[in-house]
């Protein structure tokens, strides 16, 4: 995506879950495009405008920290929980402009594989992200999505709670005003994090729905 000087402003590659017409038809042949793993750190922060770093208002986060104040392979559990009701997620999937009847309509879901609609996967990444304000609360821009997984579906009536994990501690260079942290936040559904769930033998803790690696900006 550009702005209207041409400069681009948004750049990514996504995977989308496509209906098969035919359940008993066999797949495509696979072909999964060569990409990095992670976006390196001096790709990040033109999107960003210089702030001064000595007028951040801690007092109004809440929370002191700063970039030199993470370490990495640092974890830290958000602690609280936020339940998710119906109509709540119906109104946030609408802002997202997502239609998908797997999310709004109760009358067809209620006769399909769950009996249910299921919550959007980009809800469950806002709530996952607005859980980590407790422990990263400076961390104020998404720089970069690096990958992710919905690992596991969420439904109404669930608790969602999160944790994270820094995954690595960068200088942008030519910027003296912030930082970035790579950042793991794993989301779970009515399991509190204060063991940092994760993976149960080779695959995922049964609580887990989300696991997103990112890059977001913080003061230093």
């Amino acid at each position: 995506g550009t702005n209207q000087h041409g400069d681009d402003v948004l750049d990514y590659v996504r995977w989308v879950m496509v209906r098969k017409r035919d359940e008993a038809a066999p797949a495509p042949p696979e072909h999964v495009p060569a990409l990095p793993k992670a976006l390196e750190a001096d790709q990040l922060g033109d999107a960003c405008p210089l702030i001064d770093p000595q007028a951040w208002d801690t007092a109004l986060s809440g929370q002191r920290h700063r970039l030199s104040d993470y370490v990495v392979g640092e974890c830290i559990d958000h602690v609280d929980g936020m339940t998710v009701e119906e109509a709540e997620h119906m109104l946030a999937t609408r802002l997202y402009q997502n239609t998908a009847k797997v999310h709004f309509n109760q009358f067809t879901e209620g006769q399909g594989r769950f009996g249910r609609r299921l919550i959007y996967g980009g809800h469950v990444i806002s709530l996952a992200r607005s859980l980590s304000f407790n422990g990263l609360a400076n961390a104020f821009q998404v720089a970069a999505i690096n990958g992710g997984r919905h690992v596991a579906p969420l439904f109404a009536g669930n608790t969602v709670f999160a944790w994270s994990q820094i995954l690595a501690v960068e200088e942008l260079p030519g910027r003296d005003d912030v930082g970035a942290l790579r950042i793991r936040t794993i989301a779970t559904k009515d399991r509190p994090c204060a063991d940092y769930p994760l993976k149960s033998g080779d695959d995922y803790d049964p609580a887990v729905i989300l696991d997103l690696d990112y890059w977001a900006l913080i003061p230093r």
